[in-house]
């Protein structure tokens, strides 16, 4: 295990301990994270951000006085592992609250999570965690994967141009939990609102190679690839379709929209869309200066964090908004009912506002579609709210 607290925080701890004053008790916190698995790409700057955010609250007195201490493990994208360090983190280091990372994972440990009641935040964005009878211990802060693939059909429908016949549309997604979250609500998105769905294409999450792929892709005819993976599969998805000259418009539902991915894509990153619940390190908005300065001030480079970063920080902030609100007793139940008294939480203009309540647990609805232009991710549209076919 490891354990993370803010060096001012715990020289403070060390002081009051030596002085004969009261114990401050830590308020303990779990950390699950892919650090050398198959998203270990994505997962590393995400916990960084947590990790990130666990200091600087610290050093802004911690939470109602007390102290975080985040206790974390990597459990390499591997659900057993999870289960093993999820029990470790609740019958052992007795944590209050977990952050955690996949959708594998994360549904994979609902029913413990629920029978524990345990208050848990992944960077899992599911539709499933939010379904309160199975998971009312999880909470989420992205838009889920199916309302990203439900507002980037959304964008397509509105944006068609051709009345001679319907915009058509390819499904790329890896066969695991997270690959397959969004693609029935795609479906059925798709047959409500006139959008042919043309062909569904498996690409692994560490494929070196899609050329077979990209030429099934091109012989669909799809005018529109919505792309459900991490930043490695996609940039080789860019690569071989660059260089097949595919002309298909892509669009990266969260994971594929980032900065590594443009980096590992090269020039094919240029005209890729995403849908981006999170904002940019490099945009003008309160909370990202906020991040800005803190890494100024530990000697970071900006050029050095991206999306996932501002992802892990923010989820941990309001995480901890839950805490704060929860007070002095502090137990799972109580962290839960403090969150779900969350409306309209302002996250600095990280997200859209955060609301959380006693039947929903879906803590953003809307986001922005972002495009690579000159290698910069830029948005191109205002917040787009999800709806229902």
């Amino acid at each position: 295990m490891k354990v993370k607290v803010g060096g001012t925080m715990l020289l403070l701890l060390l002081l009051v301990s030596a002085c004969g004053g009261p114990e401050i008790r830590t308020i303990r916190v779990g950390g699950i994270f892919d650090l050398t698995g198959a998203t270990s790409e994505v997962s590393i700057p995400y916990s960084d951000g947590v990790i990130d955010y666990v200091d600087y609250i610290n050093a802004q007195g911690g939470i109602n006085g007390r102290p975080v201490e985040l206790i974390y493990e990597d459990y390499a994208y591997d659900v057993n592992r999870a289960r093993e360090l999820y029990d470790r983190l609740v019958n052992e280091e007795n944590v209050l609250v977990i952050l955690g990372w996949g959708t594998g994972d994360t549904e994979a440990l609902r029913e413990n999570i629920a029978r524990d009641r345990v208050p848990l935040m992944s960077a899992s964005y599911a539709e499933s965690l939010t379904v309160l009878e199975e998971a009312p211990y999880n909470f989420l802060i992205g838009v889920t994967y199916s309302d990203q693939m439900r507002i980037a059909l959304r964008y397509i429908e509105d944006n068609w141009a051709d009345s001679s016949r319907r915009p058509r549309v390819a499904l790329i997604y890896n066969d695991t939990p997270f690959g397959r979250a969004p693609i029935p609500a795609g479906r059925e998105y798709a047959a409500a609102r006139n959008i042919d769905v043309v062909a569904e294409i498996i690409v692994a999450l560490a494929a070196q190679d899609t050329t077979a792929q990209m030429e099934e892709l091109d012989r669909s005819g799809a005018d529109y690839a919505i792309i459900q993976e991490t930043s490695a599969a996609t940039s080789t998805i860019l690569r071989d379709a660059r260089r097949l000259g595919l002309t298909t418009q892509f669009i990266g539902l969260n994971w594929a929209a980032d900065e590594i991915t443009v980096g590992l894509s090269g020039e094919a990153a240029e005209g890729l869309m995403g849908t981006v619940p999170f904002s940019f390190i490099y945009e003008d908005v309160p909370g990202a200066e906020v991040i800005r300065e803190y890494l100024a001030q530990h000697g970071q480079e900006l050029d050095d964090v991206s999306i996932r970063y501002v992802a892990g920080w923010t989820t941990a902030m309001v995480m901890f908004e839950g805490v704060r609100r929860a007070g002095d007793d502090l137990n799972g139940p109580a962290v839960r009912q403090a969150l779900e008294s969350i409306q309209n939480y302002d996250t600095g203009g990280l997200t859209a506002p955060i609301s959380f309540s006693p039947t929903s647990h879906k803590g953003a609805r809307a986001l922005r579609l972002y495009q690579v232009q000159g290698g910069l991710w830029l948005p191109i549209t205002d917040y787009i709210e999800a709806t229902l076919p």
